[in-house]
C-alpha cells in the first residue's frame, strides 16, 4: 500500500479450474459434504495474459491500472515514497511502474524467476532496492507453463541503486 497514492499493489492471477461437485447420493444429512474435485489443469482466460501487476483502490476494490504477463507473478511488490511499484517476474524480469498510471519505466533480467520480495534500504546517504532470483513453487515445477520452459534454475542476489535525479 502506498499512502500517497492510496493504491495497494498486487499481483494477481486469472485463471479457473474445471470443478466437478461430488454427487448427491454421496451427501449424507447433518454430515460435512467435504471437497469436490478440479478435473482439469487450470484453465486460462487469455494464455497469453496469466498474471496481472494490479493497482487497486481499497476503498472500492476498483483496479486503477494493470500491467499483463504471459505468466503468473507469485512474487511480492514494493511500492516507494517516490511513486515507483517494484516487482519481479517468473521469466526473471525485475521491473519498475509508475505508481500512478502503471507505465513501465525499467525492466531488468536476472538469471533466473523472481518469486521473492523486494526490499528496499539506504546506506550513505543512497537508496538501493534488493531482490533474490531463483525460480521454483508449485506452478513452476507442475502447471508446464510454455513460458517458464527455459527459464534456469539458481539463485541470486541482486541490488539496484535508485537514483533521485529530475
Amino acid at each position: 500500500f502506498n499512502p500517497g497514492t492510496g493504491l495497494a499493489y498486487v499481483n494477481t492471477m486469472q485463471l479457473g479450474n474445471t470443478y466437478e461437485p461430488r454427487p448427491p447420493k454421496d451427501y449424507k444429512a447433518g454430515q460435512p459434504s467435504g471437497p469436490g474435485s478440479v478435473k482439469r489443469t487450470p484453465l486460462f482466460v487469455d494464455p497469453n495474459k496469466r498474471g496481472f501487476l494490479k493497482a487497486i483502490d481499497p476503498m472500492t476494490g476498483k483496479t486503477k491500472w494493470e500491467a499483463a504477463f504471459k505468466s503468473p507473478n507469485y512474487g511480492s511488490t514494493m511500492t516507494t515514497a517516490g511513486g515507483l511499484v517494484f516487482t519481479g517476474v517468473m521469466t526473471g524480469e525485475f521491473e519498475a511502474y509508475d505508481a500512478d498510471n502503471g507505465k513501465k519505466l525499467w525492466s531488468f533480467q536476472t538469471s533466473s524467476g523472481i518469486l521473492g520480495q523486494p526490499i528496499t534500504w539506504e546506506m550513505n546517504g543512497k537508496q538501493y532496492v534488493t531482490v533474490l532470483s531463483g525460480i521454483g513453487g508449485v506452478y513452476a515445477l507442475r502447471a508446464g507453463d510454455p513460458n517458464l520452459k527455459n527459464v534456469p534454475a539458481g539463485a541470486s542476489l541482486w541490488t539496484f541503486e535508485l537514483f533521485q535525479g529530475k
